[in-house]
């Protein structure tokens, strides 16, 4: 099958370009919820090696997360594949082709007292090129105080060093070579920030190079959230020195340095079958 068409305003296609980070309501409808939430679960019963607890021993909540499982969960093959997100990545990404890169669940079970720091993705990846969107699609109400929050326009060009969550470890990028994260929670009035309240069937679009960070989960409320991210034309392969996050074993062996990403682990979902 083909992912479905959603055609989506021009201004929020300007809004993509200028703030690198939207919200689209309503993407997933209910039967496609209903196929997230037991790709999800399914998941979570069926975690793989790459999964990690990013909270602390002693945090009331847990905080799971886990990556590239698509291969084997029908359900998340169907979401990533069949719904509105390849056209909705293609319009974003001004991309005449589209690319699935992977997926990744993240889990804050209630009471969850791990915050995730203010970060950037692209640096942790084996991905060069501007043309990419993530996809983070909860299937729980998240309110404000939850949700993904964004600095609008930190995805123009720098990028910043990528360190371990939990003890700040430079363990991508050698100490020094990039340049370190702005103060954006010191003084928040220097930095432009976005966030929006969701609903299941709603969705945070944003570049892989767009400052982000969140916070836990409430005492009664349980944060599943399933991330969906696409590669557009200009993406190439950028291999590292070190294992990126997620790893993609034997890739270097298949696809050169500075190549497409054509590859079977990265399927052309648009246009499929057009």
């Amino acid at each position: 099958m083909a992912g479905r068409a959603h055609p989506l305003p021009a201004d929020t296609i300007a809004s993509y370009a200028r703030d690198g980070a939207v919200v689209l309501r309503g993407v997933l409808n209910a039967d496609e919820l209903r196929t997230l939430e037991a790709g999800i679960e399914h998941n979570l019963a069926h975690l793989s090696p790459l999964a990690l607890v990013a909270s602390e021993p002693d945090d009331p909540g847990r905080f799971v997360e886990d990556f590239c499982t698509w291969p084997s969960n029908p359900d998340y093959q169907s979401i990533l594949m069949d719904s509105a997100l390849p056209h909705l990545a293609a319009q974003l990404m001004q991309s005449r082709r589209v690319r699935l890169y992977h997926d990744h669940l993240l889990v804050k079970e209630p009471g969850t007292r791990q915050p995730t720091p203010w970060h950037q993705d692209q640096p942790y990846y084996n991905v060069a090129g501007s043309q990419n969107v993530s996809f983070w699609i909860p299937v729980d109400p998240v309110p404000v105080e939850s949700t993904l929050r964004f600095v609008a326009g930190s995805h123009a060009g720098t990028w910043f060093m990528p360190r371990t969550f939990r003890d700040q470890q430079a363990r991508w990028f050698p100490e020094g070579s990039l340049a370190e994260l702005p103060p954006v929670d010191s003084e928040p009035q220097a930095y432009r920030q976005l966030a929006w309240a969701l609903r299941p069937g709603d969705c945070l679009a944003f570049h892989m190079l767009s400052l982000h960070a969140s916070s836990g989960a409430g005492r009664g409320s349980r944060r599943r959230v399933f991330s969906a991210r696409y590669l557009g034309d200009d993406a190439i392969h950028a291999p590292r020195p070190w294992r990126t996050s997620p790893p993609f074993p034997g890739l270097e062996q298949r696809l050169p340095a500075g190549q497409a990403m054509e590859d079977p682990v990265f399927p052309l979902v648009w246009p499929l079958g057009r």
